[in-house]
């Protein structure tokens, strides 16, 4: 086990913070739909969702983002209610998530 496995994603550090403070509100919310392409109605680790956003070619605008911030993003979107989430989400790679099922009645 490495101390990846047992400690949860670390905080963003203050060169990160500045990067990402530097972001506007649309770019923002571009990342949020970029990372929602990345998620269908199938569990896929938050590792995997954060890893495919940031290989996505239309995230060459975000260079220099770490991919904890795009954690912090997905975190975001499940407390919102647009993602559904299983495992803590405090650790990208032991945590998934889908997009909101929505259950006819």
């Amino acid at each position: 086990m490495t101390s990846h496995d047992v400690t949860p994603d670390p905080p963003l550090t203050v060169e990160q913070l500045a990067v990402v403070k530097a972001l506007s509100d649309e770019q923002v919310v571009e990342l949020d739909k970029a990372l929602l392409a990345n998620c269908n109605n199938c569990w896929r680790k938050v590792a995997a969702v954060v890893g495919f956003t940031m290989t996505d070619k239309l995230m060459a605008t975000f260079e220099g983002v770490p991919d904890v911030y795009y954690a912090q993003r997905v975190r975001e979107l499940v407390e919102r209610g647009t993602l559904e989430s299983i495992g803590n989400l405090n650790y990208m790679r032991y945590s998934e998530v889908r997009r909101r099922q929505v259950i006819d009645e």
